[in-house]
């Protein structure tokens, strides 16, 4: 309807009325009329049959038949009169005038019981016919007259009626139409002219005037619409006019903003060049002053081990502390400066996230409970462990959060969750929150916290000291790892630190524990601590043990005395030292009557900076002690001594990955890192091939194809990089299949990894290299799926350590850990670097002295290389810094001194251990 113009709805509303209307006056009168002409024919029919009756009744009589014949011929000039017939009463027809009479519609019974005294009329779809009784006075039936009358005359004067009522219709309407279509005209052709002007004011012509409309409404619009446009006109030239204004004060403001921006380009190339100069700056003081802490460090730390009175220790312990205090302040203006010029990197390797979390926690709870705060983490077991990235960095991220909630938590707990928020098939998005009961923030002091060289003012905070740069450091690392950083906070009502990691998900590492190892077996559990005893009860149950969680040692005591009938005793007893109304040599004298009377196995938890001489003189077999915050590895080891003896052997979570048949090229110019990856691979199932030059391993592969190459890239003569380039060399020219080449190398900044890989190499390893590293990448670049002895998992790679911490000289369990757990080997690999190291020194003192840098650099790259092998973290952390160094072309010469004094400190603690 929206759609039909103004005249069509005239014609509508005069037409649909008129229309209906006629029809219905018509339908009805000629209803009347076809009524009234089938009324006349039944009188008509009537007069007939009455008027025939007696002289069909004389003649019936007389038997005349001439008579009858003569009477029924006349009959038929009746009007309407079609046919009609003469019976006797037996139903004989005697006379018959006419055609032949339509079929009757019913039967009439001609007996004496059915006849009637009057006519009766029957109806058919053709006819009218009329039945007609001869009789005496005495109602004797003499005989029938039937007439019949013909409807075809009454139905055409019906039709021809109609047919004229019909057109008297039709012209009516039409001419009813043609009416309203004139009339309609003027108020159309009114309307297209307002609507045509209205186009014109649309597209901008104002000066358009409408004339009289012919009809007050039309003429009041016309008059509106030129009200409208002599408005629209006057506001076009003031419109027009404040254009050019404005825009002659915009010509004149870009004059302006593009002065200011001149001055502003200036003005930011000089504030870049003012904050490069500023990072680099702080980076090199930071290095520097590095330098020198580090031998501080470690000669306090040497100096303690000496003989000194109690005063002497007190200032050797303030100076130490003052210089790790200054240290953290100088790591952190390094790290700050790294991500200002833009020059910090994120590893991505992958690492065990529920072992990061639990080793952060450990290096923090002394700390914690030196303030009796409780320190607990939760890992959902939704959340996938075995993630790639840059750990290290994590670990940093999150120790700042845990440490600041350490600072401002008086009383209480301090805990870590992580959760998983979403997952695809390659990454998965992780939310990591440290919740603390501490003192907490207003929302004005919460938008100050993520600001350079700012801290929340108040008493509590600036006793906490620091630079201010930790949680701008955690939010710009979070944000480069595509992470968000946030918190939620009340004054009063602790704080809740949280940020959100997109890590790749990582085959190489996931979690080696075994599942459920002790399924079936009950354990008594008690700790006071509610955020404790929930890890504690996540780990245990993980583990397949049935837990009983107990409130009261009085209780405890009872149940491992006297058992429950029909329950069996419980297998193990894990037990807090920290108990209200028990001090701590209580519950261990309690522990020992249980161990003496074999109540069970117990488990002991204790503070990290607590220690009890009564804990020592407990029986190992049956009691064990741990720190808190427990640890799902330490706990798993602890539980395996005292419930599995026999299996509990460290080696059984560290069998080697089997690649049976693989057959592999070993190149390095060290013995002991030949020695110690070719072991590794003859105990996986390998071939091993062994050379110690470029030049060796050449000719070696001329005579038998490998399927896996290990090249170290520094060696005398022919290096790794070179090596490589002619193997691809003689490929090509031969068309043999390509053998996949992967580097092994000490210590390699970004741009040299890039290089690596450019030169024809596959891929890189940093030393230390370990067993699962070596099947991991026997698995990638050969297609084989090296099988796992134990449970199909693959350890994680031994972290570097904290070079911001006091590094150990010797540290014998690391070796043993770099050696797979091998005693023989791991003594083999020390013995062979503590027996090159006199001749390492003097190389190392001369290419120094003479300023011979490249082969300086290749003397240090290998001895990097021999360390990464060894439990020597003072000396590999020194190497390290010396070769980077080196490649940076920086000043070498104080990393080298420390170089030289790590080699002597090393030979001093050999010589030591040795007498």
């Amino acid at each position: 309807m929206t759609q039909i113009g103004i005249k069509a709805r005239l014609l509508l509303m005069t037409l649909v009325p008129a229309s209906v209307l006629a029809v219905t006056l018509g339908i009805f009168f000629s209803w009347q009329h076809i009524s009234l002409l089938e009324q006349q024919l039944l009188d008509r029919g009537l007069m007939t049959v009455e008027h025939l009756r007696t002289p069909a009744y004389n003649s019936l009589r007389q038997g005349s038949e001439e008579t009858s014949r003569q009477l029924l011929k006349r009959a038929l000039n009746h009007t309407d009169v079609r046919a009609i017939s003469l019976y006797d009463a037996e139903q004989q027809q005697l006379q018959h005038s006419g055609p032949v009479m339509y079929p009757p519609t019913r039967t009439l019974s001609l007996n004496h019981q059915t006849l009637y005294s009057g006519v009766q009329i029957q109806a058919s779809e053709h006819s009218r016919r009329f039945l007609l009784p001869l009789t005496d006075t005495d109602e004797l039936l003499h005989g029938w007259l039937e007439v019949e009358l013909d409807l075809h005359p009454t139905r055409l004067q019906g039709y021809r009626a109609l047919l004229a009522m019909l057109a008297a219709i039709i012209t009516g309407l039409g001419f009813s139409a043609l009416v309203v279509s004139l009339l309609g005209r003027h108020i159309t052709d009114p309307v297209a002219r307002l609507n045509q002007a209205i186009q014109h004011i649309s597209r901008g012509q104002f000066d358009i005037r409408l004339r009289d409309a012919g009809s007050r409404e039309l003429n009041d619009l016309a008059g509106g619409i030129n009200s409208m446009a002599a408005a629209l006109q006057s506001a076009q030239g003031e419109m027009q006019q404040n254009i050019e204004q404005a825009t002659e004060d915009l010509r004149q403001t870009l004059e302006t903003i593009e002065v200011q921006n001149i001055e502003l380009d200036l003005a930011r190339k000089a504030a870049q060049e003012a904050s490069r100069t500023k990072s680099e700056f702080l980076a090199n003081m930071s290095h520097e002053l590095r330098t020198p802490l580090n031998g501080i460090l470690g000669f306090s730390n040497l100096l303690q081990r000496t003989e000194l009175n109690p005063r002497q220790q007190e200032y050797l312990g303030t100076i130490e502390k003052s210089a790790d205090n200054l240290l953290v302040i100088i790591n952190e203006i390094l790290d700050f400066s790294k991500i200002e010029a833009g020059k910090l990197t994120l590893e991505n390797l992958p690492f065990n996230l529920r072992d990061l979390v639990q080793d952060t926690l450990t290096m923090l709870a002394p700390a914690a409970h030196q303030k009796d705060l409780e320190l607990a983490s939760i890992i959902y077991r939704d959340t996938p462990l075995g993630v790639s990235g840059d750990a290290q960095r994590i670990k940093q991220v999150l120790a700042n959060l845990i440490s600041n909630a350490i600072k401002f938590t008086r009383q209480g707990s301090v805990c870590v969750r992580v959760m998983l928020e979403n997952e695809d098939a390659h990454q998965v998005l992780l939310r990591i929150s440290v919740t603390d009961t501490g003192v907490g923030l207003s929302a004005e002091q919460q938008k100050s916290l993520f600001r350079a060289f700012s801290q929340v003012d108040n008493s509590l905070t600036r006793q906490s000291g620091g630079t201010g740069l930790g949680l701008v450091i955690a939010k710009r690392l979070v944000e480069q790892m595509q992470g968000e950083i946030g918190l939620h906070s009340e004054l009063g009502r602790g704080t809740d630190f949280w940020f959100t990691l997109r890590l790749n998900k990582s085959r190489q590492v996931s979690d080696d524990l075994p599942v459920r190892p002790f399924e079936g077996m009950r354990a008594a559990v008690l700790e006071p601590h509610l955020q404790s005893r929930q890890s504690l009860q996540h780990a245990l149950e993980d583990l397949g043990l049935q837990l009983r969680l107990f409130s009261d040692l009085q209780q405890l005591d009872q149940t491992l005395r006297q058992p429950p009938s029909g329950q069996p005793p419980m297998d193990l007893v894990v037990l807090s030292t920290r108990l209200d109304n028990f001090s701590p040599q209580d519950v261990i004298q309690l522990a020992r009557d249980w161990a003496v009377r074999d109540l069970g196995r117990i488990m002991l938890l204790s503070d990290s900076h607590e220690h009890y001489p009564e804990l020592d003189s407990l029986p190992q077999s049956h009691c064990q002690s741990l720190s808190r915050p427990v640890c799902h590895r330490k706990l798993y080891r602890a539980a395996s001594r005292l419930l599995h003896p026999d299996t509990s052997r460290q080696d059984s979570l560290d069998q080697l990955p089997r690649v049976d048949g693989v057959s592999v090229l070993c190149v390095d110019d060290n013995p002991a890192n030949l020695r110690l990856v070719q072991t590794f691979l003859l105990e996986m199932g390998a071939r091993v091939l062994t050379a110690e030059s470029g030049e060796q391993a050449l000719a070696l592969l001329a005579d038998q194809p490998v399927d896996l190459i290990f090249m170290d890239v520094q060696m005398p003569g022919m290096d790794g990089r070179q090596t490589t380039a002619e193997l691809r060399l003689r490929e090509q020219q031969s068309g043999s299949p390509t053998v996949p080449v992967i580097a092994l190398t000490a210590h390699a900044l970004a741009d040299e990894r890039r290089q690596l890989l450019l030169c024809g190499m596959n891929d890189y390893l940093c030393k230390p290299i370990t067993p699962e590293q070596l099947g991991h990448c026997i698995r990638q670049w050969t297609g084989q799926e090296p099988m796992q002895a134990n449970t199909g998992r693959a350890t994680a790679a031994p972290s570097t350590p904290n070079t911001d911490n006091i590094l150990a000289v010797l540290d014998l369990n690391e070796g043993l850990q770099l050696a797979a757990g091998k005693q023989d080997l791991a003594q083999d690999m020390l013995d062979m670097l503590l027996k090159g190291l006199d001749e390492e020194y003097r190389l190392i003192e001369a290419l120094a002295t003479g300023n011979q840098h490249a082969e300086l650099l290749e003397q240090v790259h290998r001895l990097h290389g021999a360390t990464r092998y060894c439990g020597v973290p003072q000396l590999r952390e020194c190497c390290r810094v010396a070769e980077e160094s080196l490649k940076l072309g920086k000043d070498y010469r104080s990393s080298i001194d420390n170089l030289l004094q790590a080699i002597r400190r090393l030979q001093q603690q050999a010589r030591n251990l040795q007498s």
